[in-house]
């Protein structure tokens, strides 16, 4: 089986993911958290990690504004009751449409989903699908 092609800024997505995932379970320096992080892995290039700092402080400093359009966009849900992993995709998204002019917004959602269906459980795609296209329709 041919693996599709992945979105140039996939690895860069998972990176800003698990910097936020292991930010949400520590008490330690979020700037740290994502040095750590970026450590880790190779970039391919100075705009890669500048992408991910981007987006890391953009969820970071709009944590507010993120969660209450994810709030005001959930159907028949609990807020509290939306898996850790999930919110983080999310808040990544919406700050994308919201905030990176550059990035389509349809790519940005279609990232988040192509993303959940490898991290988060099996229904988590078609929720974040959903929440996502419901935010952006609602901004757009």
């Amino acid at each position: 089986m041919i693996s599709p092609e992945l979105h140039p800024r996939r690895k860069s997505r998972e990176s800003v993911l698990k910097a936020l995932y292991a930010y949400s379970n520590q008490d330690e320096n979020p700037m740290l958290v994502l040095k750590r992080v970026l450590s880790l892995i190779s970039m391919k290039s100075s705009n890669d990690s500048s992408y991910i700092e981007k987006l890391y402080s953009l969820v970071l400093n709009n944590n507010e504004l993120t969660d209450k359009l994810i709030k005001k966009n959930l159907k028949n849900w609990k807020f509290n009751r939306v898996a850790q992993l999930d919110k983080i995709l999310l808040r990544m998204g919406i700050c994308e449409i919201i905030f990176m002019d550059d990035i389509p917004p349809k790519a940005s959602i279609t990232e988040m989903v192509e993303i959940a269906k490898i991290y988060s459980t099996e229904d988590s795609s078609s929720f974040i699908n959903g929440v996502l296209d419901s935010v952006y329709k609602e901004i757009k």
